[in-house]
């Protein structure tokens, strides 16, 4: 009986875990209305590339290095200070509403 009720409890963090991470696209079209000058209102890109249905885990991974100041492409002097003010909540977020569209 304790064992299984360390499993259930385990199970239910692994789940919540995972849902936070997933992201709530609904808050993400708030966050994302900075990104729409160069990747466009509808995500389908401009002076920056489509974001568009790009796997939300790629975008959080992409946007989680700018923030970290890494070299991503040739638009990182322009992303970086834009991710830069992002919490982890707010990547999660855009990429859920991104992979949405």
């Amino acid at each position: 009986m304790k064992n299984t009720l360390i499993a259930l409890a385990a199970a239910g963090l692994v789940s919540f875990g995972a849902a936070a991470q997933a992201g709530d696209a609904a808050a993400g079209a708030t966050a994302y209305a900075t990104c729409i000058g160069c990747h466009g209102a509808a995500g389908e890109g401009g002076v920056g590339p489509k974001l568009a249905g790009a796997p939300a885990a790629e975008t959080v991974a992409k946007l989680n290095k700018y923030k970290a100041g890494e070299q991503v492409g040739p638009m990182t002097s322009m992303m970086a200070p834009m991710a830069a003010g992002l919490s982890d909540a707010d990547i999660a977020n855009i990429a859920a509403y991104t992979a949405s569209l």
